[in-house]
């Protein structure tokens, strides 16, 4: 039952102690968690994909120029490049956002990346590209967070 205006409402009521709760988490989960989180999380996701199109030291494997001539085929980038590009910002990228640096850079690069995979590569694969795009945009907007060489350089 709810306090009327005037009166104060129960100190032990659930929604009084679900409040308190909210409130705690509001303060361990604050931005500069989340972005660590995020960071972590889509570097990873990203970085994974990257190894799996190299051996060594960036070589290009031939099961990924396979892929980019035959299932990944985009539109005005020769395969043998776009195999390249996709393998050298799939480790570049994702080390800077694990790194917290030049993060929103990294993200935007990485949210261009999702787009065209999702428009050109796998469009019913939205749901999975739609929540890389959730963590990205969280780190365009927020940027690194204070656990983060961004912070210490200041960059923003």
């Amino acid at each position: 039952m709810d306090a009327l205006p005037n009166e104060t409402p129960c100190q032990h009521s659930p929604r009084t102690a679900w409040n308190r709760l909210a409130d705690r988490l509001g303060h361990l989960l604050n931005d500069s968690m989340l972005s660590l989180v995020a960071r972590l999380a889509i570097g990873g996701i990203f970085l994974m994909s990257g190894m799996t199109k190299v051996e060594g030291f960036l070589t290009i494997t031939d099961s990924t120029y396979f892929l980019f001539s035959n299932e990944y085929k985009l539109p005005l980038i020769p395969p043998d490049i776009a195999a390249h590009m996709a393998a050298y910002a799939e480790h570049l990228f994702p080390v800077l956002l694990i790194l917290g640096l030049f993060t929103r850079l990294s993200a935007f690069a990485l949210l261009g990346m999702t787009l065209v995979i999702e428009i050109f590569v796998y469009p019913d694969a939205w749901a999975t590209h739609l929540s890389w795009a959730g963590l990205l945009l969280i780190l365009i907007a927020k940027g690194a967070g204070s656990l983060s060489l961004d912070r210490k350089l200041g960059i923003k």
